[in-house]
């Protein structure tokens, strides 16, 4: 029997991907997503910004809104969002396409 060593998580080269995106598709898009691209790794907070740069909110995110995970970095990240702008809870779900308990939620498990 085969035991196959499971491999530590390997996350996709999101550089890689929105470069060539933004190359092949959305060439009118390339300035504003200049400063995103141009860091050496991209966190999950810069690959939810250029996906509100590249995408409207109308091209199916409310289906897709179900499937996504934050990590701890990330939720930090966008709390601190919410601090640095002053916004509310309505206002940084409104932002993000998140829900207000989900909000909630994190700022209750990360006593913020």
């Amino acid at each position: 029997m085969n035991h196959y060593k499971q491999s530590p998580s390997v996350t996709p080269d999101y550089k890689k991907i929105y470069s060539d995106l933004v190359d092949m598709k959305y060439p009118e898009k390339k300035h504003e997503c200049e400063k995103i691209l141009s860091k050496k790794n991209l966190s999950a907070f810069d690959v939810i910004e250029i996906n509100r740069i590249i995408f409207s909110y109308s091209q199916n995110i409310k289906a897709n809104q179900s499937h996504r995970s934050y990590n701890k970095e990330t939720i930090y990240k966008i709390l601190e969002y919410q601090k640095k702008n002053y916004l509310n809870n309505t206002q940084l779900a409104l932002h993000f396409k998140l829900s207000r308990n989900t909000v909630a939620k994190w700022k209750s498990l990360f006593n913020i």
